[in-house]
């Protein structure tokens, strides 16, 4: 095996594995949870290195999507709902504390990978994708406003959402 990926992996951790452990910090309250979301993080981009050969804001928004959702495997865990005791010492703070400021960072990250998906579909599918679930058009306005059968409609929403969920998966984003 070639040091290059272990080297790729090392520059990844040193830019990024300080931003991953605060942004997991936050999300969990807990140091330790969130030392091993970082550290799962990085072990599914090295098993994931076609991501690394993507651009550096490509890259981080990967990272960020994947430890966001290593943080909710974690909270729907069967572990987690039983382990948590309520007279543990600081799980009430946390139920108590409220945020203090709205932070929109995963949103963003989100409508970015998203729209950087929908821009892989073809334009007939994209447009009906957008029309049903941004416009909120049903099928039959979205076949009125396209000239084309309802049952093309569905045609078309039924693999522009398979082609949608292909190229999320592909970007790390669902499994």
């Amino acid at each position: 095996m070639t040091a290059a990926p272990d080297t790729r992996l090392r520059a990844l951790h040193d830019a990024h594995a300080g931003a991953l452990y605060r942004f997991a910090l936050r999300l969990t309250g807990d140091e330790g949870l969130a030392q091993d979301v970082v550290q799962e993080t990085l072990v599914r981009a090295w098993r994931h290195p076609e991501v690394l050969a993507r651009g550096d804001d490509q890259v981080r928004a990967w990272l960020f999507t994947v430890a966001r959702h290593l943080v909710v495997d974690d909270r729907r865990s069967a572990r987690h709902r039983h382990e948590s005791a309520v007279g543990e010492p600081g799980v009430l703070e946390r139920l108590d504390r409220a945020p203090t400021a709205r932070d929109d960072t995963q949103g963003v990250l989100d409508a970015w990978l998203v729209g950087d998906a929908l821009a892989t579909l073809s334009p007939e599918h994209r447009a009906v994708v957008v029309g049903a679930y941004y416009g909120g058009r049903s099928v039959a306005e979205l076949a009125a406003e396209h000239g084309i059968p309802a049952g093309t409609v569905k045609s078309r929403l039924h693999y522009g959402l398979r082609a949608l969920r292909l190229a999320l998966q592909e970007r790390g984003v669902t499994s």
